[in-house]
This record gives C-alpha cells, sequence and structure tokens, in this order.
C-alpha cells in the first residue's frame, strides 16, 4: 500500500474536513505512472474549496489527461490543522489522484489567481520537501512553473519559479511538456533545457534577464541575457470556438465555492473599464457560438449531476449570440430543471427577456457593478453606465419578482472625493426608494440592498497602473464616512468592506519587483500562508520581513509613476501597448470616456495578437 495513504488512514480523523485530502472523487482521473512519459501536478496555494472551483485548472487538468503519455494531477493547500499533522508525522505533500509525494513529479505547475497566496506558493513547496529557491533546485526536474493573471508581473516569485507561462495556457502547458519529455530523452541539463524552453511562444525564463536600480529605487534597466528575447509574448488561443473544453469535471464530496457547472462563452472584454486588469490582459475578445456552448453545457450537466450551469467571462451580457444561445439552452434545461446562472450582467444591457430566461428553473441572486456613485467618477473610470441605467435594471428586477440587489463598488479610486464615497450610497438609498414606489413590486417583502465596496488597487497593465494607491489611513477614513452616511441618510442598505491592510499589501506585491522576493520568503518563514484567509492573515510578518530587508510597502503601492519610468513588467508584452494605457491614464484624469471595443477600436495593440485583424467577436 502507498505509504502516504498508510499514514492518512491514521491521521485523516483528527483534521477538519478530510475529504479535503482523499481524492477519488467522481470524475477524477487514474493512470499507471509507469505508461505516461510525464506527470504533471497542477497545484493550487489555497484550499481546496476554492481551488475546486477554478476553471482554469478543469480545462488543463482534463486537456492534459487526454493525452495518453501524459497524467496531470491536483494539489492543494492543506490548512493548518492538517499541514501542522503532516509535518509531524513526516507526511509530505502529495497529489490526489495517485497519492503520490509531489517532489516525484516532473512538471509542478501552481496558478497565480491573488498576490497574497504568494507566501503560500513557497510552503507549498516546501512540504514538498524541495529547496523554494529556484537556484538551489539542479535538477532538470521537478521543474517548477507557474502562471495565471498574477504571472502579468512574476518578478515577486523571481527567485523561486524556474519559468512563468504568460497568457493562455491550453496549446503552451503541451508544448512545454513535449519539450520536456524530448529534453529528458536527450540527457539534457537543466540550464539547457531552459533555453529550450525559452523558444516557445509565452514562456519566461527569469533567471535570464538581469535588473539594476536607480539611488531613487527605481528600475534602471532590465537586461536579457542573449538570446533570451528583450520582449516575452504572451500566449493566446486565436480560435476559441475550436479550443478544447472538457465535457466532464471532477464532482467534489464537499461544497466548494461555486459548486456547479461551468462553460466559458467568450474571452476577453469590450469595455476598458480602466481599473480592470483582467478586461485588458485578456485581450482580444474571442466568442464561441451557441451550438458549441450549448453542447458543452448538456454534456457537463449530464455527466457531473449538476442541476445548475455558470455562463462564464467577464461580461457574459455582451456576448452577441446570448438570447438565441438561451433560447435553444432552455429546450432541454427547463426540462431537466437545470438552472442557467448569468455571473457577469451588466446593467446597460439587461432586459425583461433576459431576466425571464434565467428565472426560468428558479431565482438565482442578481449582482451588478455601477462600481462609483457619481457619473464623474463612472466617467474616470470608462464604467460606461448612467444612474438612469443602474436604476432601470433595479426596476426591471423587482418587477420581475426580485427583492434584493447586490452592488459592487470601489473605493479609492484616482481623483475621488467625499462627495464620490457619499453618493455610493446615495445611490443605494435611491433604488430602496425605487422600490416602494413600484405598484407591482413583490407583495409582503421589504427591500434588501448590500454595498459591497472594495479598496481599489491599482494593477499593471491597466491605465492606472501609475496612479498612487490611497494610503490605509485614507481609506480608513473613507469607510468611516461610507459607514456615517449609512446611518445618517440610509435605511435597508447593508455595507460590506474590505480590509485597508490587506489591499494596502496586495497593491505592494501586484506591482513589486524582485526586491520582494527576500521579504515574502522571509514573510513566508515567519509563519505567512493561506494569507486571502482573515483567520490565518497577520500584517505584522509582512511588516517585519519588510523592515529586515529595508523596504518600504508604500514606494511599491502609494507612489505615482512617471511615464518614463521602467516598470517591473515593461520586459513582457500582453498586447496592450504603453502607449495606449498613457492615453487612456490622461483621458481618465480628464473625466473622459472611450467608446467600447465595438463602437471605436481605440487601438491598445490587441488586434495585433489575432493577427492584425478585427479583435473582437
Amino acid at each position: 500500500m502507498n505509504e502516504i495513504k498508510k499514514a492518512l488512514e491514521r491521521v485523516l480523523l483528527r483534521v477538519q474536513k478530510p475529504a479535503r485530502y482523499i481524492g477519488g472523487e467522481p470524475g477524477s482521473i487514474i493512470k499507471d505512472p509507469a505508461a505516461v512519459d510525464l506527470r504533471f501536478a497542477f497545484c493550487f496555494p489555497d484550499l481546496y474549496e476554492v481551488g475546486m472551483s477554478h476553471l482554469g485548472m478543469k480545462i488543463l487538468y482534463s486537456l492534459m489527461n487526454e493525452k495518453e503519455n501524459m497524467w496531470c494531477e491536483r494539489v492543494f493547500a492543506p490548512d493548518i490543522d492538517f499541514e501542522e499533522i503532516m509535518r509531524s508525522q513526516g507526511i509530505p505533500l502529495y497529489a490526489l489522484e495517485s497519492l503520490d509525494p509531489l517532489k516525484n513529479f516532473d512538471i509542478i505547475g501552481f496558478t497565480l489567481q491573488y498576490e497574497l497566496s504568494f507566501p503560500t506558493v513557497l510552503n507549498m513547496l516546501d512540504l514538498a520537501g524541495l529547496p523554494v529557491r529556484a537556484a538551489e533546485r539542479n535538477k532538470i526536474t521537478p521543474l517548477i512553473v507557474a502562471g495565471g493573471p498574477c504571472a502579468c508581473n512574476p518578478e515577486p516569485l523571481a527567485d523561486f519559479i524556474d519559468l512563468f507561462l504568460l497568457g493562455e495556457g491550453e496549446e503552451m502547458n503541451l508544448e512545454l511538456a513535449e519539450c520536456l519529455i524530448q529534453a529528458k530523452k536527450e540527457g539534457l541539463s537543466k540550464e539547457e533545457f531552459l533555453w529550450r524552453a525559452a523558444k516557445i511562444e509565452g514562456v519566461y525564463v527569469p533567471s535570464f534577464y538581469t535588473v539594476s536600480y536607480h539611488e531613487n529605487g527605481t528600475i534602471k534597466e532590465i537586461t536579457p541575457k542573449a538570446p533570451a528575447p528583450a520582449q516575452v509574448k504572451k500566449r493566446i488561443v486565436k480560435d476559441f470556438d475550436r479550443v478544447y473544453y472538457p465535457e466532464n469535471f471532477v464532482v467534489p464530496f464537499i461544497q466548494t465555492v461555486h459548486d456547479r457547472a461551468m462553460v466559458e462563452v467568450l474571452r476577453g472584454c469590450i469595455r476598458g473599464c480602466r481599473f480592470c486588469q483582467a478586461g485588458f490582459i485578456y485581450r482580444p475578445l474571442r466568442e464561441k457560438c451557441p451550438g458549441t456552448i450549448n453542447t458543452s453545457a448538456k454534456a457537463l450537466c449530464s455527466n457531473t449531476g449538476y442541476d445548475e450551469v455558470s455562463l462564464t467571462s467577464l461580461s457574459t451580457s455582451d456576448l452577441t449570440t446570448l438570447e438565441p444561445l438561451l433560447n435553444e439552452m432552455l429546450e432541454w434545461t427547463e426540462k431537466e430543471s437545470v438552472n442557467i446562472a448569468l455571473p457577469s450582467l451588466r446593467v446597460d444591457n439587461f432586459s425583461k427577456s433576459l431576466l425571464d430566461r434565467i428565472t426560468s428553473v428558479r431565482k438565482s441572486s442578481l449582482t451588478f457593478a455601477p462600481e462609483a456613485g457619481t457619473q464623474r467618477m463612472r466617467d474616470v473610470i470608462n464604467k460606461n453606465v448612467t444612474e438612469e441605467e443602474v436604476l432601470r435594471t433595479c426596476r426591471t428586477a423587482f418587477e420581475g419578482g426580485y427583492s434584493s440587489v447586490k452592488l459592487y463598488f470601489m473605493l479609492g479610486l484616482p481623483t475621488e472625493t467625499d462627495e464620490d464615497v457619499i453618493a455610493i450610497i446615495e445611490l443605494a438609498q435611491k433604488i430602496v426608494d425605487l422600490y416602494y414606489h413600484l405598484p407591482n413590486r413583490p407583495k409582503g417583502k421589504s427591500v434588501s440592498v448590500t454595498a459591497s465596496v472594495s479598496c481599489f488597487v491599482p494593477k499593471p497593465f491597466t491605465p492606472f497602473q501609475f496612479e498612487p494607491q490611497d494610503t490605509k489611513e485614507a481609506l480608513q477614513r473613507k469607510q468611516r464616512l461610507l459607514l456615517d452616511t449609512v446611518k445618517t441618510k440610509s435605511r435597508k442598505i447593508t455595507v460590506k468592506y474590505h480590509d485597508s491592510v490587506t489591499s494596502r499589501l496586495e497593491g505592494a506585491l501586484a506591482r513589486g519587483d524582485r526586491r520582494l522576493c527576500a521579504v515574502i520568503e522571509d514573510a513566508w518563514r515567519m509563519g505567512a500562508k493561506l494569507d486571502g484567509w482573515d483567520e490565518h492573515f497577520s500584517i505584522q510578518r509582512w511588516t517585519d520581513a519588510a523592515e529586515k530587508h529595508g523596504v518600504d510597502f508604500d514606494f511599491y503601492a502609494c507612489r505615482s509613476r512617471d511615464y518614463e519610468e521602467i516598470l517591473p513588467w515593461d520586459h513582457l508584452d500582453y498586447g496592450i501597448s504603453k502607449s495606449f494605457l498613457m492615453r487612456e491614464h490622461e483621458k481618465a484624469l480628464s473625466g473622459l470616456p472611450t467608446p467600447n471595443c465595438r463602437q471605436q477600436c481605440a487601438g491598445c495593440g490587441a488586434n495585433m495578437l489575432s493577427g492584425g485583424g478585427a479583435c473582437f467577436g
């Protein structure tokens, strides 16, 4: 019997939610390790419930396992109680399918979804018995790679990861795997393999680049070692309608964050909201046709038993074929009592007919994102949504039987004033008042409006990458102003807001450089891990680590950048030109919106990724 399996039988009843750690779920794929050429461990640096909700893992897991000579398995971060047992009992981090130690794999791949997960990456490597620093891992395998949205600025993890995968992974992961299989057959060294891998479009090897700094702490130069390219271009899937999509998911034994089938309907976004990193780094926009989406949705529900399917994207209501798609899906979803969820709805194209379709089986919650309380602020961030559209959308929802609405806003946006902050609550109150003035509102129900207010964090590859983040003191003052406004002016409104301390740290890590590697490592050695969870987070660890290395987080989070400054990610090409981001930043400061991509091309550069043609569906 597998040694780890025997150890688990002794200890698992001592931990919370042991089903996180046993594997064997329906849909999981088991292979003979002796019959494959490459083993890939897909690592999610968070708890099982979060990682099992991640669509990218589902896609790449099934894609790699379609290859007879490859076996992809899943690995998640253990919670604190199980980690203590693992360390005390000598149980190394392992993959769920085989229960084999992580260090036995050829490729260990991390997805970077959130900056505060960076210490957990190091903790998982350490639990596997591997050195956390790339320079201390001399063998060609296991190869440590990372991708995902936070890889668009990989520099804070540059000392720990052998190579980063920039952009979309469906084709790139398979090419990298085949490259490693061949390198092992030829007996290449790790260095020789990395040079070969660097020729794959989208692969960035940080050890092939050196960074120098000015006396004021800004970057002086990013220098590639020959023949590494001066800029590494992200990878995209050009024929999105024919891209691989699984017909089955692993179905967990326990409830996860998103416990439903998911079908990606489009990739990219036409909107250009200036705060939204995903809206820029996933360009160009590509759509799937209704038949492809419907076939995937039906197969997934049939194979997994889920009774809800989510049509997933950054802005699902921008799908040009959405209404015909819903008509096609309703032919079977109504018969089989399957609910259709649209998680990304815009207030400017929400309609009664759309509402009728998504509530045909049962009502799911409705969430909209005005992002700001005043029109001036919405123009600054290029939201292209009016107050009239917000109120009209809420009216449609209320008349359709809803009595609760959740609204997303941001605090600390560039040029924000106290009047803009107060207007968040005033808009929420207008929605409350609207409900009570409707003659045909739901009878016997009171209205509930939730304003979820996050702290704005400037991100790379957005027009606001040059902007300072509000200090934690400024954010806390604005949060108090929000709550005071609710008390004095409002009713039926619930305000939820994010912690300003974690938001500042997120801002520092998002725009950090390689000097943060040592800070991250020491914060982890002091106990930082699973920092996305309030009960595990401690800012003191981070403060102590920063002080030890003479690092000021405000230098990264709360400082303006000149257009001429070399940014830590300037040597990476995500298809969005810096000149475009500068133009959009200037328009933001002038309060000028930009039309969406279907109305007018703004010249961001993404069309060059798709061969120079139109970059929207």
